[in-house]
């Protein structure tokens, strides 16, 4: 694959709306800029070995309002999207780290598709997720809701069958369904849904509180179905959290398999809200 150079402003919009859904890599650079000449070998043997992501590269004295719009200030400056939204940065001419946050990326981008998540248009929300604040209450010590988001395991109830997820997301998106995979006899039945709350319910509160949505899984749906949500009611979403009331036969224990949030991110890139800077991007340093 070769790398793609940004020869103007609108241009980089383009590449972004053209391959919306595919990992897309910019390398932000100038020519005068000596650590950027002794990346760019490097950057284009990326660009071969990960043939199914896009790799640009943009002058920033070429495209100043890109560069500025997307808040570059030091080169080289690597950027990652899906769909036009940014998903990591990293500054300075630090291949293993760009490769690393490829690496940590690229599958997920190549794996998923309107087609593949089972709603044209719409995809998996998995990337978006900050693993590192979501919680659980009542998950298991052996089988916790971290198991669950990383892939590793599945997440069961520890004392009863009432479980609360709270999803934090790295940026505001729109949820358009949710697919769940669990065992037909104890997988979640009644769902509370709720958005945007300020900390993790307690199980009082999503008792009593009205929910943005309430859902009654069938055990038909607990195979990957896509579950509609009220969408209109989701259009904003920083926080998502999932109350499971109960489970479908009122076993002990509430088993989950695989979760997966389906939507899309709110984009934040738009070359119409661009803003026109005087002199050159660095030249300051």
């Amino acid at each position: 694959m070769v790398v793609k150079e940004i020869m103007h402003d609108p241009q980089f919009q383009e590449e972004l709306n053209t391959n919306g859904m595919r990992l897309v890599v910019v390398d932000f650079s100038a020519t005068w800029c000596g650590p950027c000449r002794r990346i760019a070998p490097l950057y284009d043997e990326l660009s071969n070995k990960y043939e199914r992501a896009v790799f640009l590269k943009v002058d920033v004295d070429k495209c100043q309002e890109t560069a500025s719009s997307q808040g570059v200030s030091a080169m080289p400056t690597f950027i990652f999207y899906r769909n036009k939204v940014k998903v990591a940065k990293i500054q300075g001419a630090d291949i293993a780290a760009v490769e690393n946050k490829l690496k940590q990326l690229y599958e997920a981008a190549c794996e998923v598709s309107g087609e593949e998540c089972g709603v044209p248009g719409q995809m998996d929300l998995s990337s978006f997720i900050m693993k590192n604040q979501c919680e659980a209450l009542n998950d298991s010590d052996d089988h916790p809701l971290s198991a669950l988001l990383e892939s590793r395991s599945f997440m069961e109830s520890d004392c009863d069958q009432q479980l609360i997820v709270s999803l934090t997301f790295t940026q505001s998106v729109k949820v358009h369904s949710i697919k769940i995979k669990a065992p037909k006899d104890n997988g979640p039945k009644l769902l509370k849904l709720f958005i945007n709350q300020p900390n993790t319910l307690d199980f009082d509160s999503a008792t009593c509180n009205v929910a943005t949505q309430e859902l009654e899984l069938k055990p038909e749906e607990l195979d990957g179905k896509v579950v509609n949500l009220m969408y209109v009611k989701f259009q904003n979403v920083h926080n998502l959290q999932i109350f499971i009331i109960n489970n479908q036969t009122d076993e002990e224990i509430t088993k989950i398999d695989a979760l997966s949030i389906i939507g899309m991110p709110i984009s934040t890139t738009n070359m119409g809200d661009f803003k026109r800077v005087a002199g050159k991007v660095g030249e300051a340093h």
